[in-house]
């Protein structure tokens, strides 16, 4: 999630743990900075942006490393604030605004390594995007009321927006197993059989809007849904994978690495002896946030490996904003660059 959700969240975890026992700002205080402490590995440079990619979410977000940590610097907080309030009670504050974390962002469909150093799986349900302000607001609300009011009624509100922001997440969840089983019903013959892959994801800032990417060997399947729809099936749009392509690029290519993170839910193209990669996962057709060149064509038609390079796309905001509002309400309009 962004850093303003996971800020609140921390903070309002760490005022709740707290209660009474501290000051309202310190335990709001260090539950923000906890709480947004696992992000810090965007500045970790891994040699390219693919890699910088594909290495965010990584050991800064396993629930094994961060409650390792979560002892020692919760120690810190206490001898900062003259070990006045329980150790005990710093260290489950601490420990669950840095565990919360990856939890949160396994909720988006970017992927979260949260079993380091067991597993290298990237794990995300994909049920909440990314940036959703109806998730965030409760949580923002809850804390400012309890800076304002102090212990009390403030510690009230916090309780309500942390009560209120969890069930936005468990709102997601139904949802979206919801619009899986209407996106079952409503996929065209060819995208079905063994090899289908399904992804359903909310559309930007909202969880009425849903995404819908159904992907064989050689095709994928884009379709939208809202709740507001008119009753009938989910219509696709038909798209090729390139995997000619993927199967022709050397083994050792760093597209491996994304293929794999990504669940496999990527498309590779050709332009101008250039090949390159998109992460189906974040954006739609035709403009996705994680686009990468890996390689290109020689003399003799093989493919050589390159260092990746992002060429990855958000188009016109003001366009998509206009096609997101009408779509969330239910008019089927195309896409932005697919009219």
């Amino acid at each position: 999630m962004d850093s303003l959700s996971q800020l609140a969240l921390g903070a309002s975890l760490g005022v709740a743990v707290m209660g009474r026992r501290t000051a309202v700002w310190k335990a709001a205080l260090w539950g923000g900075v906890a709480g947004t402490l696992p992000d810090l590995d965007v500045f970790i440079d891994y040699g390219d942006p693919l890699a910088n990619m594909v290495g965010h979410r990584g050991f800064s977000h396993s629930l094994i490393y961060l409650s390792l940590l979560a002892p020692a610097l919760a120690w810190l907080v206490w001898r900062i604030h003259g070990r006045q309030a329980p150790l005990q009670r710093w260290g489950l504050a601490i420990w669950l605004a840095l565990i919360t974390h990856p939890l949160l962002d396994a909720c988006t469909v970017y992927g979260t390594r949260l079993l380091l150093p067991f597993t290298d799986h990237a794990y995300g349900t994909g049920s909440v995007f990314i940036i959703d302000p109806l998730y965030t607001l409760p949580l923002c609300v809850g804390v400012v009321a309890a800076l304002w009011r102090g212990a009390g009624s403030g510690l009230r509100w916090n309780a309500v927006g942390i009560a209120v922001s969890t069930a936005y997440l468990a709102w997601g969840l139904g949802v979206q197993a919801h619009v899986r089983s209407l996106a079952l019903a409503a996929l065209p013959a060819e995208a079905q059989g063994s090899a289908l892959r399904l992804l359903v994801t909310p559309a930007p800032l909202n969880t009425v809007l849903w995404r819908v990417v159904a992907q064989n060997d050689t095709h994928y399947f884009e379709g939208f849904y809202s709740l507001f729809d008119a009753p009938g099936p989910i219509r696709f749009r038909r798209y090729d994978t390139g995997s000619a392509l993927a199967n022709a690029l050397p083994a050792d290519n760093p597209a491996r690495r994304l293929q794999a993170f990504a669940s496999d839910f990527v498309r590779f193209d050709e332009q101008a002896g250039v090949i390159g990669i998109t992460d189906l996962r974040m954006g739609q057709e035709p403009y996705y946030v994680f686009s990468f060149t890996v390689a290109e064509r020689a003399a003799d038609g093989s493919l050589r490996n390159q260092l990746p390079r992002a060429v990855g796309s958000r188009g016109d905001v003001g366009e998509a904003w206009q096609w997101l509002t009408q779509r969330v309400a239910g008019h089927d309009v195309p896409p932005p660059g697919t009219r």
